[in-house]
């Protein structure tokens, strides 16, 4: 009889365990950091930030305030910060295809200097638009955005470090060029569903002089 009760307890116990282990692996598959298959109306478009110093006797990058700062936009950069509300927020006329207005804004966080360029690069889009500017992610942390933004029903834009938007458009599980080139400040990615998943394409900005059509390949 021991015997018996010994052998059913045992039986019991790893039933128990399996059963525990299946839900753990059901858990661990639902990885919150993982982009979502998007919904209807979603629409994410990354902007890389304007115009930074180029070193030692180039364009010195300038505050809010005016003053020299290295981790600032150039003088460009700034234009270019003002041109993008017309561009995704215009006072007339239609958007450009393939844009949509925003009702989120997100930009590269960071202390010490780290995602200020992102940051002045959004703002004068955020302020047209009325809303705050989203900073709770930096650079690195390209899934855990992507898996917040991919959850939205609404077109969002997103301002980024350059050499992360790759990282940002894989995270989405979009196939995107692997490197956003150092000279190119001039360019959306969209992301855009696609059956189950997000396809990518490319929209020239064409907001200053010397903007090229080109994408990046």
């Amino acid at each position: 009889m021991t015997g018996r009760l010994w052998s059913r307890r045992t039986l019991l116990g790893g039933a128990a365990g399996s059963a525990a282990l299946f839900v753990a692996g059901c858990a661990a598959s639902q990885d919150p950091r993982a982009a979502a298959a998007p919904a209807p109306g979603a629409r994410v478009m990354i902007i890389r930030h304007g115009e930074k110093p180029a070193g030692s006797g180039g364009p010195q990058g300038i505050d809010v305030n005016g003053n020299a700062d290295s981790h600032s936009l150039t003088v460009r950069g700034w234009t270019r910060a003002g041109a993008l509300v017309e561009l995704f927020a215009p006072s007339t006329g239609a958007l450009r295809d393939g844009l949509a207005r925003p009702t989120a804004v997100y930009a590269a966080g960071g202390d010490g200097g780290e995602g200020t360029r992102p940051r002045e690069t959004a703002t004068p889009v955020a302020e047209r638009l009325g809303k705050s500017l989203v900073t709770t992610y930096a650079k690195g942390s390209e899934a855990q955005l992507a898996a917040e933004v991919s959850r939205r029903t609404e077109p969002t834009l997103i301002s980024w470090q350059h050499e992360e938007i790759p990282a940002l458009a894989a995270a989405f599980g979009a196939a995107a060029p692997k490197k956003w080139p150092d000279d190119r400040f001039d360019l959306v990615w969209v992301l855009a569903p696609a059956g189950s998943g997000w396809a990518l394409s490319q929209v020239p900005q064409l907001l200053l002089a010397g903007d090229s059509a080109e994408p990046i390949k």
